[in-house]
């Protein structure tokens, strides 16, 4: 069922309250006045703080800025007065005692009434008394036809030109942009090329960053690694290489759905962050990164709004690569109660759309611990492939060092001995040695020459790697990737 039949069953079924979700209030209130007028028969009533009632010239500007006046209307109609009330932006009011009051005496009187109060607001913000009463419905955002049609419609008044591939790929581009954000960048998008052609989806990718910055729960980052910065790891590179195609027309077409996603699991410095940056390059998808600590607010219930809130965003871009860093340390709350169960309900709402997702993000996960990741998380169909990134190899440790020696100084390979320091490096992680190579370079620069294969041996010998001081953690993790439940990302294991 979509939105206008689930809204229309709740008006029919005489839901008392019924408080709608969404940014779009015009859109919103277009589809309520038509659902009263070809559905449901019944009379449209609009309130706001500043105007009070309007469209109705009889109660025009009743209740202006007394919220609780704007309830009392409801009263005064006659019981067998059908109508619809929309309320703007009342969540602002909803703890109050004499609001939250008057809402329960008018809950009781309207389950028998043909009358319901419609609460607009972009988040949903409820106290706890009011939580049974109310009913929440999230209002989608324009569908591919929606927006087809709107795009058709102001082109149609801009007098512009435009073919039916043009339209088509311009109306893909715009999913997950609100109606009003599309009319917008169609005129900045005229403003600057006097007409749509091939550079116009590149300022609807603008507007789209805009999204992820007035969110604050996303960052948008720049996938700057590529295949070839990343030494060793051959099975996750042909697995990568496999899903070239995963998100193109010809994929889909084919009856392949969209990958939900991958679990890279190691100790640090192994390359999580980097093969989340190469995936996002490799398939030239936007790479969003999630700060799970930005969605836990400290309001009951505002953590769970902006979850929803991300996955509305991170869809919003789809299709791209959505990262969330550490998972581990995000979930790992749900082992204690002193969150009051926050962190659960958050997990639950993630995994939830994690596991039902339809949408063409592909989340790409990582964790240090897995002692401390959710059960649920590990569960089969989270996601696509569990990979773990253990230390190196010897001959994983000789192929990192030749891409960071290669990267500093490729003309001067032959002066280094890449099989020898990889054989020196035992229990190095690929972080530890792009460190051994900087700080070589350091001990060169420092002494006004170039630096050479010496300074890299004494450099090996001065750091002492993490697999040594974190040995406990390392040993859970071996015993873990030997229980056959998640793949190794390394061939020579």
């Amino acid at each position: 069922m979509n939105f206008l039949n689930d809204f229309i069953l709740l008006l029919k079924a005489r839901y008392p309250i019924i408080y709608v979700s969404t940014y779009e209030e015009e859109r919103i209130e277009y589809i309520i006045r038509l659902c009263c007028k070809k559905y449901v028969a019944r009379t449209y009533y609009s309130w706001d703080f500043i105007n009070g009632y309007q469209g109705n010239p009889n109660d025009s500007g009743f209740a202006a800025k007394n919220p609780l006046e704007a309830l009392e209307l409801v009263e005064k109609l006659t019981a067998e007065t059908a109508s619809v009330f929309v309320l703007k932006d009342y969540d602002n009011f909803l703890k109050d005692l004499s609001i939250i009051r008057k809402l329960k005496n008018l809950n009781r009187e309207l389950k028998t009434q043909p009358k319901n109060l419609i609460i607009i607001a972009p988040e949903i913000n409820i106290p706890e008394s009011l939580r049974e009463l109310i009913t929440v419905v999230e209002f989608p955002l324009p569908n591919y036809l929606e927006i087809k049609e709107e795009l058709r419609r102001l082109v149609n008044s801009l007098q512009q030109d435009i073919l039916d591939s043009q339209l088509n790929e311009l109306t893909i581009a715009c999913q997950g942009l609100s109606l009003e954000r599309i009319r917008r960048v169609l005129s900045k998008i005229i403003t600057k090329y006097g007409t749509i052609n091939e550079l116009s989806p590149n300022l609807i990718l603008e507007e789209k960053k805009q999204i992820i910055q007035q969110s604050q729960l996303l960052e948008f980052c720049m996938p700057n690694k590529k295949l070839s910065d990343l030494g060793g790891l051959d099975n996750f590179k042909a697995w990568l290489k496999q899903r070239d195609e995963a998100f193109s027309q010809s994929a889909l077409d084919y009856g392949l759905p969209y990958p939900k996603g991958l679990l890279l699991v190691g100790v640090q410095g192994t390359g999580k962050s980097v093969a989340a940056k190469i995936i996002a390059d490799e398939w030239k998808l936007p790479l969003l990164k999630l700060d799970f600590g930005r969605l836990f607010a400290s309001l009951v219930g505002q953590s769970e709004s902006r979850v929803r809130k991300m996955i509305q965003t991170a869809e919003a871009l789809s299709p791209c690569i959505l990262w969330v860093d550490e998972i581990d340390k995000a979930f790992a709350g749900t082992q204690t109660s002193g969150d009051s169960g926050t962190t659960s309900r958050v997990l639950a709402t993630f995994i939830t759309w994690l596991s039902e997702k339809n949408s063409a993000v592909f989340v790409v996960a990582t964790a240090n611990n897995i002692d401390m990741i959710p059960a649920e998380i590990l569960r089969k169909g989270r996601f696509d492939e569990m990979f773990f990134l253990g230390l190196p190899t010897l001959e994983e440790r000789e192929a990192i060092f030749n891409v960071h020696l290669k990267k500093y100084r490729p003309d001067d390979m032959g002066n280094f001995q890449a099989k020898l320091l990889s054989e020196l490096s035992k229990e190095f992680s690929g972080a530890e040695i792009e460190q051994v190579v900087i700080e070589a370079m350091r001990l060169g620069f420092h002494e006004n020459r170039e630096f050479n294969n010496e300074d890299l041996l004494v450099t090996i010998q001065n750091i002492v790697p993490l697999a040594r001081t974190k040995s406990k953690e390392l040993n859970i993790l071996k015993a873990w990737s030997e229980s056959g439940n998640v793949t190794s990302a390394s061939k020579y294991r």
